[in-house]
């Protein structure tokens, strides 16, 4: 079973802080991540998907 996302951990993307449940608006939220640890990677993960969905989508368009 899935834990409850107002329990996980988030990563604000205004401020830079790890938070614990919906402690900000969900537009500065990126998650939910299991622990804080992750929460706090958020950046590195966020540009790695978006460089891989970019390159994805070059494919597409070759």
């Amino acid at each position: 079973m899935t834990e409850d996302p107002s329990k996980q951990y988030w990563y604000n993307l205004k401020t830079g802080a790890v938070e614990r449940g919906y402690e900000s608006p969900a537009v500065d939220r990126a998650g939910p991540f299991a622990t804080a640890e992750e929460a706090a990677h958020a950046p590195e993960r966020l540009r790695e998907r978006a460089a891989a969905w970019a390159a994805e989508e070059a494919a597409e368009d070759r």
